[in-house]
């Protein structure tokens, strides 16, 4: 069978045609960026590693009664998914403080926050996908308040979902990003969660050492990325058929 269309090209992953209408074929590159692409590169076996790690992830959450996009893994690097309209928001939940909202009230990173804390980000990667309040959000039409507090209650649910999971394996989920879209069935819309979970979106730390498992191990060069990524999925218990996030060239066509 001939390689299906290619619809979209992100920083992390391809969007093709899928094999029904009203679905998607998700490819999961090794491509890594930081900075909204100002510093990029590749990071083999990458896409295997997330592809497995947000596949495990979607099916427990689904398991607790979260929507999600996702329908079945195809192979290493390849989901199929809902095609879904996506909201252009980052939904951002954080725990403890690092990146970003450390640096913005100048708090130690580190810091446990003293209650869990939901930010919002308008998706546009020209303007640096600026934080946004929830008064931007209605104004502009992003999203309604109905949409909101389902993102909203979506992602706590989420959060304390995985904090849980990760802790249990002796990682702390720091804060996570997440992309929801609207699903449609007939006239009938719902919210379900979109994109992935992966450590490409989360920053995850080991209990006893705070050594990052994540892409922060990207971003300020700290080496061993995949061997990062590799222990979560270890921990988790999804290494791949290789153990070690084996490389697979290009696309898959689909049966």
């Amino acid at each position: 069978m001939a390689r299906r269309r290619q619809l979209y090209e992100g920083k992390a992953k391809i969007l093709f045609e899928g094999p029904e209408p009203g679905t998607l074929v998700q490819y999961f590159k090794d491509d890594a960026t930081a900075g909204n692409g100002a510093k990029s590169g590749v990071i083999t076996g990458k896409g295997v590693l997330n592809n497995r790690i947000s596949e495990h992830l979607m099916l427990l959450l689904q398991d607790i009664g979260i929507p999600t996009h996702f329908i079945r893994r195809i192979n290493m690097r390849e989901q199929l998914v809902k095609e879904v309209e996506i909201i252009p928001l980052e939904v951002v939940v954080r725990n403890i403080a690092a990146g970003s909202i450390a640096k913005r009230f100048g708090i130690e990173e580190g810091t446990r926050l003293p209650r869990t804390i939901v930010e919002f980000y308008y998706k546009n990667d020209a303007l640096n996908d600026p934080l946004v309040s929830e008064d931007h959000i209605i104004a502009f039409e992003w999203a309604c308040p109905h949409d909101l507090e389902d993102m909203t209650s979506m992602a706590m649910r989420v959060n304390d979902f995985l904090c849980g999971l990760f802790s249990g394996i002796g990682i702390q989920l720091v804060d996570f990003k997440l992309e929801f879209g609207r699903s449609w069935e007939g006239d009938d819309m719902r919210i379900v969660l979109a994109d992935e979970i992966s450590p490409d979106n989360c920053r995850l730390w080991d209990n006893q050492t705070n050594e990052k498992l994540d892409k922060d191990r990207f971003r300020r060069d700290l080496g061993n990325v995949r061997e990062a990524y590799q222990e979560v999925a270890r921990r988790l218990g999804i290494l791949p058929e290789a153990g070690n996030g084996g490389d697979m060239k290009g696309p898959e066509t689909m049966q």
